[in-house]
């Protein structure tokens, strides 16, 4: 269960060599969270991810996890929950794709669909269902600012995580009263391994700024968090600018 504060003492991770997700796992722990559950393609990534949080303190585990495998997703999950209850699940796995070799090539542009997409509505389902069957837990989903406006730049990317957005305020509609809390994140460009190389766009942010928000948004059981907050007015301006005046901003 989550402690006075809102500090889960158990934590899944679906995406367990995510920047984002292994920075929140970090601070977590530092909190109290005492078992973590890596879920992710076996690889050397994922045990030295794992290896890195058990010198923290904690009691970590992996499983195989594969977001393009949806009919996998109940087996593979199951066996966490069949350990004993989860008070917080991350979803967190997610690909940026490159939209200009993607447009030329479809089928590269249909894997950024399906595992952004696809595979969350999957796995986030099969989730939702064993946090309520468990009648606690939070379920929190690394959505994006690229989400809120189709861009030029990267529609692809941004469709993707425009119906992930959809889906899990949808999922926690329908979750509302259960017991379960769905909290979306929406941070903005964030420097990481994914985005080495990509020009930086305003307002980014860190792997560590994002936990320090996810953190604040279970102690204030949010729905929506935005990273940095300020991106929130931002992106409210943004949809609202006329389409033909869209198209030609730098974005």
């Amino acid at each position: 269960m989550k402690d006075a504060f809102g500090i889960p003492q158990s934590l899944l991770v679906l995406g367990g060599t995510s920047e984002i997700a292994l920075a929140t796992a970090r601070r977590l722990i530092a909190r109290r969270t005492r078992t973590v559950w890596l879920a992710g393609r076996p690889s050397p990534a994922l045990e030295q991810s794992a290896a890195e949080l058990r010198g923290l303190g904690a009691d970590v585990r992996t499983v195989p996890f594969d977001a393009l495998d949806p009919d996998s997703h109940e087996t593979s999950l199951g066996k966490v929950f069949a350990e004993g209850d989860v008070d917080m699940v991350l979803l967190a796995f997610g690909i940026l794709g490159d939209q200009a070799h993607d447009e030329r090539e479809p089928i590269n542009a249909v894997r950024v669909a399906q595992t952004n997409y696809t595979g969350a509505v999957s796995a986030g389902l099969v989730s939702a269902r064993a946090l309520q069957t468990q009648g606690h837990g939070s379920l929190v989903v690394l959505s994006s600012v690229a989400g809120e406006r189709a861009r030029r730049s990267n529609f692809i990317y941004g469709s993707s995580k425009a119906g992930l957005d959809a889906f899990a305020q949808g999922l926690g509609d329908a979750l509302h009263g259960t017991g379960v809390h769905v909290m979306v994140v929406r941070p903005g460009f964030v420097r990481s391994k994914m985005t080495a190389g990509r020009p930086e766009a305003p307002l980014a942010t860190t792997p560590e700024a994002v936990a320090t928000a996810i953190e604040l948004g279970l102690r204030r059981r949010s729905e929506t968090v935005w990273v940095p907050g300020a991106l929130r007015v931002v992106m409210s301006a943004l949809r609202h600018v006329p389409r033909s005046l869209f198209r030609r901003l730098p974005v």
